[in-house]
């Protein structure tokens, strides 16, 4: 595996240190171990989303899903049976997992759900008021410094 050295970013930049570190840990995850459960994340709006994580065999009661720190993560583990059961072939993985999402910010989780096996997990990105672009009316004739207040753009 390549290793790339992000130093020069870090000594180049200011206030993109949280950029430089989701990258660190993007480069430094092993792929192999981050294969179960499967996941789709799709885009159903111009500003929502949908991630959908195949969790055959877990109840609702067996997930868990938490936002820590701009992190949506998703653990699910499966409660020990009272019987134990004799199986003849066991390809339904129920094993423990814990799923991590980092979200950008001004999304939030609007719902969880499950359906068929399927946990939907929907995300909608908010952008404030203040943020979203606004269009600066250019003054005529008025002396410098007595611009008036910029509009917003809808």
């Amino acid at each position: 595996m390549r290793s790339f050295d992000l130093a020069p970013l870090y000594r180049a930049t200011v206030g993109f240190d949280q950029i430089a570190e989701m990258m660190d840990r993007a480069l430094a995850t092993d792929v192999s171990r981050e294969s179960y459960p499967p996941y789709n994340i799709e885009k159903t709006a111009e500003d929502t989303y949908r991630i959908s994580i195949a969790v055959a065999g877990f109840t609702e009661d067996d997930l868990t899903v938490e936002l820590k720190d701009h992190a949506l993560v998703v653990s699910g583990r499966k409660a020990e049976e009272a019987e134990p059961r004799t199986y003849l072939h066991r390809g339904i993985a129920t094993r423990a997992f814990e799923r991590r999402f980092t979200l950008a910010d001004h999304v939030r989780v609007t719902g969880a759900a499950t359906e068929n096996g399927m946990l939907h997990i929907d995300l909608k990105r908010e952008v404030p008021e203040a943020l979203k672009p606004r269009q600066i009316e250019i003054a005529r004739g008025l002396a410098r410094g007595a611009a008036t207040e910029p509009k917003s753009v809808n």
